[in-house]
């Protein structure tokens, strides 16, 4: 079954027998991506990508009761769309590689943050072939390529999972913007930040983050890796 299978109903398309087929190649390369969602708390981001036309979404998310959120969203196909997984993030990446899995898109959202292992989660993406890697992190307003650490409590949904049984704090990294760039670069990946300078000041109310001072010491941005080869 293809998206655009309906169009051979319609008597316009009559006397046009490839343009289903066709529709259906480009709806599968322009729209229906295969995206993995990491970090994916109540899939509230998984649950879009699927509304946003995706074929199949698959979410990892550490917490189960979190989790579990994902049958809150209103529209029952959208959330038949998802697969969310209960897992470390870093190991349901290694069984997703394991299994031969592949994703056009990988969403990291609100998680770059909130980790150590950088280099190794980029490097982990990478294995999944995506053509698409979107990072939405805060960054350190420093000018060197620096990742400051800093410890978080591990009862907050918000925030890192335990990294052993029973931890309450969690040491975790945020990396600067040059940080951001020298990781990219060793994996190969090209990189090209999202200018929020465009979103008219009007429109800014509940993302201040992506316009802190540089006195404040850090700021939420938005990047989108591809792979070079």
């Amino acid at each position: 079954m293809g998206f655009f299978d309906f169009v051979d109903s319609l008597p316009a398309y009559e006397d046009r027998p490839v343009a289903v087929p066709r529709l259906n190649r480009r709806h599968d390369a322009i729209v229906g991506a295969r995206v993995l969602d990491l970090g994916a708390h109540d899939g509230r981001w998984s649950y879009a990508f699927a509304g946003a036309g995706a074929r199949a979404v698959v979410g990892i998310e550490g917490r189960a009761d979190v989790a579990a959120r994902l049958d809150h969203w209103p529209d029952p196909a959208l959330r038949t769309k998802v697969n969310l997984r209960v897992d470390d993030v870093f190991d349901g990446i290694e069984k997703a590689i394991a299994a031969g899995e592949r994703y056009d898109v990988v969403a990291v959202l609100g998680l770059f943050y909130h980790i150590m292992d950088h280099l190794r989660l980029l490097r982990l993406i990478r294995a999944l072939g995506p053509r698409l890697v979107i990072v939405d992190s805060e960054f350190a307003l420093r000018p060197n390529p620096v990742i400051l650490l800093k410890s978080e409590w591990t009862d907050r949904p918000l925030n890192a999972p335990p990294q052993i049984a029973g931890q309450p704090k969690a040491v975790v990294g945020i990396p600067s913007f040059a940080a951001m760039e020298m990781m990219a670069e060793a994996m190969d990946f090209s990189l090209q930040w999202w200018d929020w300078d465009n979103l008219p000041v009007n429109q800014r109310a509940g993302v201040s983050d992506y316009y802190r001072p540089q006195g404040q010491g850090k700021r939420r941005a938005t990047c989108a890796l591809r792979p070079r080869a």
